[in-house]
């Protein structure tokens, strides 16, 4: 027999998915109006990186001298072998390593 499920709980997770899918069609109906060519498409082209700085900085800055090596590291391993998944598995491994250390 299956659990019953709360109609609260679908609501909840119904309006999320709603909300999600609405902001995404937005941002793409809102794109179309932008124009495609100049400094607003080279800004557009480096939206992503900064969007990546801004997520990976603070997490570097609160792990410290550990997160200044492994994200040192993680850029060394990807520079060289172009392999995303190895440095990102580097970079985790000193922070596993770093916050057992320091335990």
């Amino acid at each position: 027999m299956l659990p019953r499920v709360d109609a609260q709980v679908v609501l909840a997770i119904t309006l999320a998915a709603l909300v999600t899918y609405s902001l995404r069609l937005g941002g793409l109906l809102l794109s179309a109006r932008f124009p495609r060519t100049g400094r607003f498409r080279q800004g557009m082209n480096a939206l992503p990186g900064s969007l990546l700085f801004a997520l990976v900085i603070p997490s570097i800055v609160a792990e410290g001298a550990w997160g200044v090596v492994a994200a040192g590291l993680t850029a060394v391993v990807m520079l060289r072998t172009r392999n995303t998944l190895l440095a990102m598995v580097l970079g985790m491994a000193v922070i596993f390593a770093a916050r057992r250390l320091t335990v």
